[in-house]
This record gives C-alpha cells, structure tokens and sequence, in this order.
C-alpha cells in the first residue's frame, strides 16, 4: 500500500469513525469556552474556527463563549492601569471596566466573529448586555487574615454573577443558523455593567439551553491525578472524591466545579479539552480517544 493510499485509508477510517456521533448529535447544542492558548496561537485560531464552521455543516449548534483576560492585562498596561487581583479576581474599576467592554466586546469577539466568518460560518457576537439577556449580580470577596478573627469583605468594582439569563436572543439566532460569539458580560437591574468569569458564564448557558455538551478549552492535557496521569472518564462522584482527597486544588478547582455542577444540573456531558492540541474541538467530539477530560452522571 503507498503512502498516499495509506492517509487516504486513515482519513477514510476517521470519518467512518465519525459517522456514529454526527448521527447522535445531530441537532443538539454544544457550549464551548474558548481561551487560553488556542486564543493566541494563530494556527490554533484557525483550526478552532474551522471546527466550530464544521459543526455547525453538521448540524450541531455551536454557542462560544470566550474569555480574554491577557488582553484585558495587555491594554491595561499600556494605558498604565494597575491591574490587581484579590483571590483570583480582578479589582474592576470603572477605568477597568471601561477596558473590559473594550476588550471583550470589542477587539477579541469581533476577532472571533471574523476568523468564523472567513472560514464560510455566519457567526454574530454579543455580550450579556444586548437584550439584557444575561442579567447579574455584583459580588464581593472574602480575605482571610490571622490576626482578625472574621473574613474582611472586599468590594471588587464590576464583578458579577450570573443571576438569570434569557435565550430567546440565542434561540433567535440558533434557528436562524448563525453561531453566537458571546463576551461574557452581564448587565445588573440597575444598568451597571459586570464583568463575569468565562467559564461560569459557559456553565450557567449549558443548563439553561439543556446542552448535550458543554466544553471547556485549557492550557492542559485535562483532569490529571497525583501521579500526573490525565484522567479522560470521570463520574461526577468520581469527580467529587478527588476534590474531597485534594487531587482537585487551586485554580483547576473552579473549571472543574462548573463542569460538574453543569452534569448535576443536566448537561450530559462536561469535557475540560487541552485547546493546545489542533482540531482539539473535533477530536474530542467526533473521536473515541478525545483530547481531554470527560465527566458524566454515569
């Protein structure tokens, strides 16, 4: 067997592959958060968006939501703003927020509108503020000290959780085959404008739209274990012992918390997918291997 004919039989053998899991997820949605590396790589940009197109030919509904933070740092720091963080989350003045909206309403969700539209998908972009389809609610933070006896509560400028969220905006735009690309923030019922974590926004819409999936786009391999093994099927009790014994910690411990209370809620199914790997979306979709971590009631 030549060469040619030897990728030809493996491209065959893919999209055989395939065939079962195009007819299994043939009109359900999927909600994907994109950051991290596969936004900054170009190659990866452009493989994650031909991914996307394809879904959507395939006739799965793909709604993103994208997140932006070093861009957010990058133009701060040319407009010499301090950025500040307390407990992982940015101090969001108006100044901040100003750059926020900028950032991710602007400049990185019509770069992703754009890199859809080129590969022939019909993507529009949004944030949680047109429609006011995604209503939220300021929060605060808490610091511990040893030498006060209660937490000091920090009031952290325009930061905010979704609180309820209304997709009509979505439905409208699903039915009407376009791709949503949505910056996540949120407006509060009294206008001001949210800042919202990315991955909890991804979360809140998987339940809501009773996705079959929700993915969520790392800077790893997936859920590892102590001995450094990537994890790729878990049960949410599964999921729940490991944070329990500590295998879970620090700043994977929020992602792997909104994947799992997306599965409790409903979705059936939550993927914590390494976006450093091209066609990452696909392999993990329409493969049996998948590139990443999968968590399921079952």
């Amino acid at each position: 067997m030549s060469l040619s004919t030897e990728k030809a039989a493996e491209t065959a053998s893919v999209l055989s592959q395939a065939l079962p899991y195009l007819q299994k997820y043939q009109g359900k949605t999927f909600v994907v958060k994109y950051g991290g590396n596969a936004m900054s790589n170009d190659d990866l940009k452009s493989s994650f968006a031909r991914n996307i197109v394809l879904m959507k030919a395939c006739g799965i509904n793909p709604v993103i939501v994208h997140g932006g933070g070093p861009q957010i740092g990058t133009l701060l720091e040319q407009l010499n703003i301090e950025s500040q963080f307390i407990n992982g989350l940015r101090v969001t003045d108006s100044k901040t927020m100003d750059v926020v909206e900028m950032v991710l309403g602007g400049s990185v969700n019509k770069e992703i509108v754009s890199c859809i539209n080129q590969q022939g998908g019909k993507a529009i972009g949004i944030t949680g503020k047109d429609g006011q389809f995604i209503i939220a609610e300021k929060i605060t933070t808490e610091v511990h000290s040893e030498e006060a006896k209660a937490p000091e509560i920090i009031d952290i400028g325009h930061v905010g959780r979704v609180k309820s969220i209304n997709t009509k905006i979505l439905n409208l735009l699903i039915d009407s085959d376009f791709i949503p690309i949505i910056a996540p923030i949120g407006v509060s019922e009294q206008g001001q404008s949210l800042n919202i974590n990315a991955d909890i926004v991804a979360g809140e819409l998987a339940q809501v739209l009773k996705a079959e999936k929700l993915m969520l786009l790392t800077n790893v391999a997936g859920l590892m274990d102590k001995s450094g093994k990537v994890l790729t099927g878990l049960t949410t009790t599964q999921v729940d012992d490991l944070i329990s014994d500590g295998t879970i910690y620090g700043g994977m411990l929020p992602k792997i918390q909104c994947a799992l209370d997306a599965v409790k809620a409903g979705v059936n199914r939550s993927h914590i997918v390494d976006g450093r790997v091209e066609n990452a979306v696909l392999l993990e979709i329409f493969t049996d291997e998948g590139v990443g971590t999968l968590i399921t009631n079952q």
